[in-house]
């Protein structure tokens, strides 16, 4: 796979970099939060392996401006910010995975190489669909209809578990287990308000709605009058 490093301490971004590269990965790297957003935006990676505190920015605006290009590129946080709090932040601007420093690089190594899988197999571009949404897993877009939904990357990964388990209740446990890699309960409304997100774009504009709750229990989403 081609990766992206942004990472500035030296020492460390050569670490990582010989480690890929013994598995058998091909590395780019940068230092400061410019020249990773212009590599992540030019260059075609498999994942970028993000640092938060890069010089001349932050690595949260990196990953921001990277899906406010369109680009849907595996992103993993790697960083020494590990608190409940930051690890939310990431999820929200984009990351699909956070690790915390000090790691084990075995275990940095076995998440890449899931992002990577789950890159390389959404090339396939199945269509999932539930009454008249559709979603492209290969272009990550979503349509009702004719009509184009404006999704960020979260909301398409939430509403992708949705569509996987239609006509199932899905508990807010298994949304922040599955959609955001929480294997416990943060203690905030993070489910609820991506949800009053997502469905204020896939139900309020439409005649019908799709997504519904469960009280007490979750969510679930189907076509039912």
């Amino acid at each position: 796979m081609k990766l992206l490093l942004l990472e500035d301490d030296a020492e460390t971004a050569e670490f990582v970099r010989r480690g890929l590269t013994e598995a058998g990965h091909t590395v780019d790297v940068a230092a400061t939060a410019d020249d990773g957003l212009h590599l992540a935006l030019e260059g075609a990676h498999d994942v970028l392996i993000i640092d938060r505190m890069v010089p001349g920015g932050d690595g949260l605006s990196v990953v921001r401006a990277v899906r406010g290009a369109g680009k849907a590129t595996p992103v993993i946080f790697l960083t020494a910010v590990g608190g409940v709090s930051d690890r939310v932040e990431g999820f929200e601007s984009g990351g699909d995975d956070y690790l915390v420093k000090p790691y084990v690089f075995s275990e940095l190594l076995a998440r890449v190489q899931a992002l990577g899988r789950r890159s390389r197999s959404i090339d396939l571009r199945p269509v999932l669909d539930v009454g008249d949404l559709q979603l492209d897993l290969g272009g990550r877009t979503a349509r009702r209809g004719s009509i184009r939904l404006d999704l960020t990357p979260q909301e398409f990964k939430l509403l992708e578990f949705l569509v996987r388990h239609s006509g199932q209740v899905v508990t807010r446990a298994m949304l922040l287990d599955k959609v955001w890699g929480f294997h416990f309960d943060p203690k905030t409304n993070l489910v609820d308000a991506h949800m009053s997100r997502l469905r204020a774009k896939v139900d309020r504009p439409f005649r019908q709605d799709l997504i519904h709750t469960v009280r007490g229990a979750g969510y679930t989403i189907d076509d039912r009058a």
